[in-house]
C-alpha cells in the first residue's frame, strides 16, 4: 500500500463530546473512518517501532551477556518476603525485564508447585516487559519512573497478599534453573530479529485494526453507545468516562497497543493530567486481561488468581491516587486540572 495514502488531506471528525452531527452517507462515513484509521494507525506504529527496536535490542544483549541474571541477588530477599524459593528469581526476572513468554518458558521446565506458579504468574502479569512498557507509558502521558515503581510495588503487594491464602510456598525446587551455554552473538541477534519481526507484524495488524475500528465508530457516531454501556464501570474504577475507549483497548489488547491509542486520543480529547495519570495507573496494573491470563491458565493456574486480584489492585491504586491528588490540590497544587493538548 503506498505511503501517500496516509498523507491525504487531514480528516477532522468531532470529538466524542461534540454535539455537531457528521454529514454524509453511511458509505462515505465508513470510507473516511477507514482512511483516518489507516493514517493514525501507521503513525502510531512508527511511534511504537522507534521505541521497541532499540529497547528490545538492549534487553536481548543483556540476556545474551548473562548480566540480566546477575541481578538475582537483588530479588533473593524479595523472594523470601513473598514466600517463594530463590529459584523463583529467574522466571520473575525474565518476565519483569523481557516478557511473560520468557517467564512461562522457565515455568514449563522447572518443577514449581501450582501454588508457586500462581504467585510467579501474578507478579509477572502486573509487572512485565518493564523497560519497553515503561518507556511507552512515559511517552504517552505519565512519568516513567513513577509508573515503573507503582507496577513493581503493586506486584509485590499483590503476591504478598495472595500468598496468605496459598500456604507455605517457600520450599526449594529440585532442579533449579540453569542457564544454558552462551550462544554466539550472531545467533542471539538472529533470534532477536526473528522474534521482533513477528512482534512488529502483530503490532501493526492489531493497531491498524483498532484504529480503523475506533475511527469508523466515531464517524458513524456509534461510540456514544460504548460510553453509555461502560460509564458505570468507569466510575467504579475511579476513571473518567472520557477514557472509556482507551481503557477498553488496553484491557483487551494490552498496554503497548493501548498506549498507542492513548497517545493519539489524548491529543484530541483534551484529557486533564489527573484523568490521564489515573488511566495509566489503572492499565499499568491491569491490562491484556484476555491473552496473558490465558497463557498461564494453560499451565493449570486458576483463572480467579490471574484476573480478580489485578482488577482489585488497579481500582485500589486509582482511588489512592485520587485521594493523594485531592490533598495536593487542596494544598495549592492544581496540576491535576491542566488539560493535556
Amino acid at each position: 500500500m503506498p505511503l501517500n495514502l496516509f498523507n491525504r488531506k487531514k480528516i477532522q471528525p468531532p470529538t466524542p463530546s461534540s454535539s455537531v452531527p457528521i454529514s454524509g452517507t453511511v458509505g462515505e462515513r465508513l470510507k473516511n473512518g477507514v482512511f483516518s484509521g489507516l493514517r493514525k494507525g501507521w503513525d502510531a506504529f512508527l511511534w511504537m517501532m522507534k521505541i521497541l527496536l532499540p529497547v528490545s535490542l538492549a534487553v536481548a544483549l543483556l540476556q545474551w551477556s548473562g548480566w540480566l541474571y546477575k541481578l538475582d541477588f537483588i530479588l533473593n530477599p524479595v523472594m523470601n518476603l513473598l514466600n517463594l524459593p530463590s529459584e523463583a528469581t529467574f522466571p520473575i526476572l525474565s518476565g519483569l525485564f523481557i516478557n511473560i513468554y520468557a517467564a512461562i518458558a522457565i515455568l514449563t521446565v522447572v518443577p514449581f508447585s501450582l501454588e508457586q506458579m500462581t504467585l510467579i504468574a501474578v507478579f509477572t502479569l502486573v509487572a512485565h516487559s518493564i523497560f519497553v512498557e515503561t518507556i511507552i507509558q512515559h511517552k504517552s502521558g505519565i512519568n516513567g519512573i513513577k509508573i515503573a515503581l507503582i507496577r513493581v510495588i503493586v506486584a509485590i503487594v499483590t503476591v504478598l497478599l495472595i500468598s496468605l491464602f496459598l500456604g507455605d510456598t517457600s520450599q526449594s525446587v529440585a532442579g533449579a534453573v540453569k542457564l544454558t551455554e552462551q550462544e554466539t552473538i550472531l545467533r542471539a541477534l538472529a533470534t532477536w530479529g526473528k522474534d521482533t519481526g513477528w512482534m512488529l507484524l502483530k503490532i501493526l495488524c492489531i493497531i491498524m485494526s483498532i484504529m480503523i475500528t475506533l475511527e469508523c465508530l466515531r464517524w458513524l457516531e456509534w461510540d456514544r453507545y460504548l460510553y453509555r454501556f461502560f460509564r458505570p464501570f468507569m466510575k467504579a474504577l475511579g476513571l473518567s468516562d472520557r477514557t472509556v475507549i482507551l481503557w477498553v483497548t488496553a484491557v483487551l489488547f494490552g498496554l503497548m497497543y493501548g498506549s498507542a491509542v492513548i497517545l493519539e486520543k489524548s491529543k484530541e480529547g483534551g484529557l486533564t493530567r489527573s484523568e490521564l495519570e489515573r488511566l495509566h495507573i489503572s492499565i499499568g496494573v491491569n491490562h491484556s486481561m484476555v491473552e496473558d491470563p490465558a497463557l498461564y491458565m494453560a499451565l493449570g493456574i486458576n483463572a480467579f488468581w490471574l484476573i480478580v486480584p489485578k482488577l482489585i489492585m488497579s481500582i485500589a491504586c486509582v482511588q489512592l491516587y485520587r485521594v493523594i491528588d485531592y490533598i495536593m490540590r487542596r494544598g495549592g497544587n492544581d496540576a491535576g486540572g491542566k488539560i493535556i493538548a
